[in-house]
């Protein structure tokens, strides 16, 4: 295949790079935008010159696709990775990171590592990379950000250079990628949940995300806005996954769950039923944030909470390849997690993160803050800039410091302006659906919840869907301030 320009410039920045001195170089390109041509090209490159090459995995599946790819390209290879290893006299290896730190490494002149974010802080790439320091190293990865590629041990830095010849908003506008739609109906309650080495803590997670109503939320929302279409699941964990399986199953949609227990033939086989849309939905936990590619892939739903941009950009990347007939991706937020992460597509800046800890600057908070999204409180979309919707095409309206009372015009202070603004943050779908649920809890009857509503925001509750979650401690005070006050009211008419 020929290569694209962009592909080209990259083999180019890299090896301009080696020559200038650095022994070890990273190759920064968003997934689907063909990092394995530009490794098949740096390959036969380096067979050309009669140099020894070795291609670096770090999973089963990224060996058997690359393994595929250059049988495609008709160059010779060997495999050293557990059973499945051959024919290592070759010069070309693909080579398994895991079975060579067991079993020793071989003589190479260069090396190309996939996936190369998974080396930051791995002893056994720490291991691999001061056995080979004297060798060529190029990495190549879509989030070249991750902490502690470029930090300084005994054989010099872990990677000494990043390169990129194309952002992911370039991608999109040449047509080499898609853009993407972001919605959040629902935000979970996660102040419970431990934050641990920079994420939430799993377990603490799993269990306040697998729930039912929770998961409810995820099949009407995509019957809504994603349904027919090819859609991957990123869940907490296994029994998580297969809840919203089972969930979609029961809702007519063909759907499976896929997971590291399963065998590797098994695992296989999903796969390949999948990319041939044997069924619509298929649901993991982490195990297809990398090495999968399935172009026709159009929805992702993210019921999995990230604080982690690595792997919000790692998941994302999935539904963002073009495909004949796919014009833009989805995808449906359930974690509350893009909100504060911004658009995989956004514009990232390239660098080598030392490891060493960093202090907060006032020029860190204005970059997040430059990535925070709003939200549509009709349709729940996600953009960039407040204002007048561009998908349903809501305006909020500015809460006035002048409101009517009595039959005459007030200023509200700072207390009732803070109340106000408070109220007009809220999600009306989240605190619809707490309201229900306060309303079955507490055996109230039908009705109680609409006219909270209507307390609350003013309007009484148009075309919400009715999913009960549970209701936050800011709705709680909101309801009993409400109780409270009308109790009152009733005891002075009464006295």
């Amino acid at each position: 295949m020929e290569l694209r320009h962009y592909q080209s410039d990259s083999i180019t920045l890299a090896k301009n790079s080696l020559a200038s001195g650095n022994k070890r170089v990273i190759i920064d390109l968003a997934t689907g935008g063909g990092k394995s041509l530009i490794c098949e090209t740096i390959i036969r490159g380096a067979l050309g010159k009669g140099k020894k090459v070795m291609f670096l995995v770090n999973r089963v599946q990224l060996a058997d696709q690359m393994s595929d790819h250059l049988n495609r390209a008709r160059i010779e290879h060997g495999v050293i990775q557990g059973q499945n290893t051959r024919a290592t006299y070759q010069d070309c290896i693909i080579a398994s990171i895991d079975t060579i730190h067991a079993r020793g490494y071989p003589e190479v002149d260069l090396i190309i590592a996939d996936e190369i974010h998974g080396a930051a802080g791995s002893k056994k790439y720490l291991k691999l990379i001061e056995n080979y320091k004297d060798i060529p190293i190029i990495g190549v990865t879509a989030t070249s950000f991750v902490k502690g590629l470029g930090k300084q041990y005994s054989f010099g830095k872990l990677f000494d250079d990043v390169v990129r010849a194309i952002t992911i908003p370039e991608l999109i506008e040449q047509g080499f990628l898609v853009d993407v739609d972001i919605y959040a109906p629902t935000e979970p309650d996660l102040k419970d949940v431990k934050i641990v080495a920079g994420d939430y803590h799993e377990e603490q997670l799993a269990e306040a995300m697998n729930k039912p109503m929770l998961v409810g939320d995820i099949i009407k929302t995509w019957n809504k806005l994603g349904q027919g279409k090819q859609t991957i699941v990123f869940a907490v964990d296994i029994a998580h996954s297969m809840h919203i399986v089972n969930q979609f199953i029961k809702n007519g949609v063909s759907a499976e769950h896929i997971d590291y227990k399963m065998t590797y033939e098994e695992k296989k086989d999903i796969v390949k039923r999948f990319k041939n849309r044997e069924f619509t939905v298929l649901s993991n936990c982490s195990l297809l944030a990398e090495g999968f590619d399935a172009p026709a892939t159009e929805v992702m739903i993210l019921a999995r909470p990230t604080k982690n941009l690595k792997r919000y950009m790692q998941m994302a990347g999935r539904v963002l390849r073009i495909y004949e007939g796919k014009d833009s991706a989805i995808i449906l937020d359930h974690s509350g997690s893009t909100r504060q992460l911004g658009y995989p597509t956004e514009h990232r800046e390239v660098f080598l993160d030392d490891g060493k800890p960093k202090q907060s600057t006032g020029s860190d908070k204005k970059e997040k803050k430059e990535f925070e999204l709003s939200k549509c409180t009709q349709c729940h979309y996600l953009r960039k800039k407040s204002g007048k919707c561009p998908i349903c095409g809501h305006a909020p309206v500015k809460q006035s410091d002048v409101v009517s009372t009595a039959g005459e015009l007030k200023i509200l202070t700072k207390k009732e302006k803070a109340k106000q603004a408070k109220i007009a943050g809220l999600d009306k779908q989240n605190v619809y659906s707490e309201l229900l649920y306060m309303r079955d809890d507490r055996g109230y009857k039908h009705g109680w919840e609409s006219r909270q509503y209507r307390n609350i925001f003013g309007v009484w509750p148009r075309g919400l869907i009715e999913c009960k979650r549970i209701p936050s401690a800011e709705v709680k005070n909101i309801v009993t301030a409400a109780m409270i006050r009308f109790s009152k009211g009733s005891k002075n008419a009464q006295g």
